[in-house]
């Protein structure tokens, strides 16, 4: 008897581990179909470090025929901006990225989400909910990668979900996010891989550059805007000879700051 019970938990526990290994492997499977450039997992993907770039996923409308816009430019963007964080820091961080659902409480794992193309992002009330509390935790966001008056307004009619009681502003010269470890006083937009052939540092009505933010009651950033600019793009394409390095060395020293004062503050 006492063997056919362990033989019973033993096929009972393979059983399992394989459900939970097929579920995993869907999930990546759909992940890496939206992810507009994946990139292999290096061999120390699975490495405990201090720190790890996390991703927003939410739902947004199609933007072809699997690919929503939270995985534009990954995951070699993130890929690329890890290593330079690698590089120019002593930060020890994990050399690959972390995928976080929004509707998922694995968010408030993550001190630092970056988003992109959040002038297609559509929050429901719960979501919004959700991201508040994980920002008046302590959390700290990042959206990147949109353009013009359009997506402008369509990223706030979600943010307003989140922040019905605070303003977006423009985020002074002199706040520490700025000069945490680079001093970022002159600063420029910072184009998507666009510019290599149109020549145009802008897209769409997006002409001038912003860098806004919301503040906590304590005055710290909460949420980091980053509008009519590309960082994403800067990252990925920063292998790339004909993308002019000053806008991927300044998005370099931008995300880095960012996440600095993410980690300090």
């Amino acid at each position: 008897m006492t063997l056919g019970r362990t033989t019973v938990v033993l096929i009972l526990a393979v059983t399992l581990w394989g459900v939970l290994y097929g579920w995993q492997q869907r999930r990546w499977s759909v992940y890496e179909r939206e992810m507009q450039n994946p990139a292999e997992d290096p061999p120390d993907a699975n490495e405990d470090t201090e720190f790890a770039f996390a991703r927003l996923r939410y739902r947004s409308p199609g933007r072809g025929r699997f690919r929503g816009s939270w995985g534009t430019d990954s995951n070699k963007a993130e890929r690329q901006f890890i290593q330079g964080i690698r590089r120019l820091t002593s930060i020890h961080a994990r050399s690959v990225e972390e995928i976080i659902d929004v509707d998922s409480d694995e968010i408030f794992n993550w001190p630092w989400i970056y988003a992109v193309e959040v002038g297609y992002w559509q929050l429901s009330e719960p979501q919004a909910k959700r991201l508040r509390e994980y920002l008046d935790r302590g959390g700290f966001l990042v959206v990147d990668d949109f353009h013009g008056s359009w997506e402008w307004s369509a990223f706030m009619a979600s943010l307003e979900r989140v922040f019905p009681d605070r303003p977006v502003v423009e985020l002074p010269g002199d706040d520490p996010i700025f000069h945490v470890l680079y001093n970022l006083d002159n600063r420029f937009q910072v184009p998507g891989r666009q510019y290599i052939w149109s020549g145009s540092t802008y897209e769409r009505d997006g002409v001038a550059p912003h860098w806004r933010g919301i503040y906590d009651d304590k005055g710290r950033v909460q949420v980091a805007i980053l509008f009519n600019m590309d960082h994403g793009d800067a990252w990925e394409w920063a292998d790339d000879p004909r993308y002019p390095e000053p806008f991927a060395a300044l998005a370099y020293r931008i995300g880095i700051n960012y996440v600095i004062y993410a980690m300090t503050h």
